[in-house]
């Protein structure tokens, strides 16, 4: 949509995630949620291997592991909760396995461990949802305890 500022965290996994430049990142069964394959993830877009892919995100500007700003898994998942993505845990409590919860066929060779997040503003058929996601800073969290409305950032006059 084009209220949404494609340099956005939202935005660029919304990109990603719709993309089948990586297997690492995809949409559950559902559409509801995310699917990430660590290993590969760190390997594709983290630059934890070599041979990296070029043109990440569909922009065609930078290099996979210039999309997110950081080479470490966890700083990503920090990035997911402070937009509100909470992960979606398996049977006893453990992550998602290669072959838990990815439909028939979908594990694509994975050698896990597979981390399944949601948030309800995320579905792979309404990207119009996106503009919902807000990141959770301490001043966003005030905002929204005084009930009052947090604004996505718009895109600068560089990004339209």
């Amino acid at each position: 949509p084009p209220s949404i500022n494609r340099s956005n965290f939202p935005a660029k996994l919304w990109r990603l995630v719709n993309s089948s430049q990586f297997p690492s990142i995809r949409w559950d069964p559902r559409g509801e949620g995310l699917i990430v394959d660590q290993p590969l993830f760190e390997r594709e877009l983290l630059g934890a291997g070599q041979g990296q892919a070029s043109g990440p995100a569909g922009d065609g500007e930078t290099g996979p592991t210039d999309i997110f700003k950081t080479k470490n898994f966890t700083s990503f998942i920090r990035q997911l909760n402070l937009y509100g993505f909470r992960k979606v845990v398996g049977p006893a409590g453990n992550v998602v396995g290669p072959s838990m919860g990815l439909g028939a066929g979908d594990s694509r060779g994975s050698s896990g461990p597979l981390h399944h997040f949601h948030n309800p503003h995320f579905r792979r058929d309404q990207p119009n949802l996106l503009v919902n996601m807000k990141r959770l800073t301490s001043a966003n969290k005030a905002k929204l305890a005084a009930g009052l409305e947090v604004a996505s950032r718009p895109p600068n006059r560089f990004q339209r």
